[in-house]
């Protein structure tokens, strides 16, 4: 059997990829993949493009691509007479989103790491009600610069 031959069931596909049959399905259904062709018995049945296919979607989904820009991706990918520019735009995007994404997370860090810093130095130890953890938390943010705990603790 040769590799543009190969007959996968879903399962095998699932298998080969990574990816769950449920996921499969979906991407289907939302015509990320081709529909499968079937077996006389119904089942379905993928070829090596599919399978390759599957590869790339995953890959971009473990990158974070929305489903929109892996639409397009598969369809710069098939295309000799688009400029590789649009494809180094959707990543460029992309890249610009996760920048953001890092600094809100490197801000809830810093937050975290000021509260549980507060409670080790105020409170630790002593009765959870009066924690200064919970006490930030509570705090509405128009009180208290964004995710910075007060340190107010226990008294």
């Amino acid at each position: 059997m040769t590799t543009a031959s190969l007959s996968l069931t879903i399962g095998q596909l699932a298998e080969h990829t990574g990816c769950t049959v449920p996921t499969i399905r979906y991407y289907e259904e939302i015509g990320l993949l081709p529909n499968a062709r079937r077996r006389d018995s119904g089942h379905r049945i993928y070829d090596s493009a599919t399978e390759e296919s599957l590869k790339f979607i995953r890959r971009c989904r473990d990158f974070g691509f929305s489903i929109d820009q892996i639409r397009e991706l598969i369809s710069l990918s098939n295309s000799q007479d688009r400029d590789c520019d649009e494809t180094r735009q959707i990543a460029l995007q992309h890249l610009e989103t996760v920048r953001a994404k890092l600094t809100e997370l490197v801000g809830l860090e810093q937050g975290l790491l000021s509260f549980v810093q507060a409670c080790a130095s105020t409170c630790f130890g002593g009765p959870a009600d009066k924690c200064c953890i919970i006490k930030d938390i509570s705090e509405p943010v128009t009180k208290q610069a964004k995710s910075e705990p007060t340190g107010d603790c226990c008294a």
